[in-house]
């Protein structure tokens, strides 16, 4: 490990003393895992990350999430972004139903919570991801029959992990402009442009490569991301989770499992058990796209999810209601 020049990178990027020698602890200790496995942290084979942070959660759970933050800064030093891909497939949503535990109890007290997630743990960060879906298939199960699945929806809409998206600058923008078509036009010129960036630069899009497939596939699809307005509702199709995968699939039911970004969800389409869990669980990420319009409008949006992969669909697509002062 360059260890040297990572502590001096760290320190460039305003981590702390404590953490960077947390970081370095975590890492050595990977890096004593990978000598056993013939491997170097320099060059670790697909799918051994996963397989470490498994082994973290059997041994001390507290550490997976040290370990994970110290590995993608190191991949970020050393430029190595196949380690993120795997590293965000560990840990995207990774909090979801630890919040959907707490805002159950808010909303219907502890007793009901018990009774809901009786006898059942939480996988918690570090398992592998297509192990999620198991829980899930049953949690929603147990939350339509117990509130029923109008209340479930209303727990799942505000979204279980939230958005770390510059929002509010959006805001700001599109008041400026005063026209959602215009504002609509703009933002997709600014993500196809920040894919083109990516692509030359050959950095990664969230968990993916770009290329000029891509590119084109983003444009050439005029609802993917952020929408396209047709009369008082924005059509609002997420970008798949891994397009090239997704362009590559032989099958319908691979292409969905690379659309989906939700772990909770995803190894179930891979594994043909899709079925087995109710699709109002999608009300979540339609909640992550209402997030956004929410402030974008400021004030409270209707999302609505009118298809996704647990429908049979290839792609998530929402419909957005424009509130009536923005319907000029």
């Amino acid at each position: 490990m360059k260890e040297k020049a990572f502590q001096e990178y760290l320190l460039k990027n305003n981590v702390s003393q404590e953490q960077i020698a947390t970081f370095i602890s975590r890492l050595n200790e990977f890096n004593t895992f990978l000598r056993k496995e013939n491997s170097d942290i320099n060059s670790i084979p697909g799918g051994v990350i996963i397989k470490y942070s498994e082994i973290l959660v059997e041994k001390d759970n507290d550490t997976v999430l040290d370990f994970l933050r110290a590995l993608i800064n190191y991949a970020k030093f050393i430029k190595k972004y196949d380690y993120i891909v795997e590293i965000i497939d560990i840990s995207e949503s990774y909090n979801a139903m630890d919040n959907l535990y707490q805002r159950v109890a808010e909303k219907y007290g502890e007793k009901t919570r018990d009774e809901i997630f009786e006898n059942i743990v939480i996988p918690p960060l570090g398992v592998h991801p297509e192990k999620k879906p198991d829980f899930t298939k049953i949690i929603m199960k147990r939350l339509e029959e117990k509130i029923g699945e109008e209340k479930t929806i209303e727990l799942l809409k505000p979204c279980l992990h939230g958005r770390p998206d510059p929002i509010k600058e959006d805001r700001e923008k599109f008041l400026e402009l005063n026209n959602i078509d215009e504002f609509l036009k703009i933002k997709k010129q600014e993500i196809i442009e920040r894919l083109q960036k990516h692509h030359k630069e050959g950095t990664l899009e969230f968990a993916q490569y770009i290329d000029e497939e891509v590119i084109e596939f983003i444009k050439n699809n005029p609802t993917i991301s952020p929408g396209k307005r047709e009369g008082d509702i924005i059509i609002a199709t997420k970008m798949p989770y891994q397009i090239k995968n997704h362009l590559n699939a032989k099958d319908d039911k691979m292409k969905r499992y690379y659309s989906c970004y939700c772990p909770w969800v995803r190894g179930a389409l891979k594994n043909g058990t899709d079925h087995e869990i109710s699709s109002n669980f999608c009300q979540c990420s339609a909640g992550y796209t209402k997030l956004y319009w929410d402030i974008i409008f400021d004030q409270a949006t209707k999302v609505e999810p009118m298809e996704t992969p647990l429908t049979g669909a290839l792609l998530c697509k929402f419909s957005v209601h424009i509130p009536k002062e923005f319907q000029k």
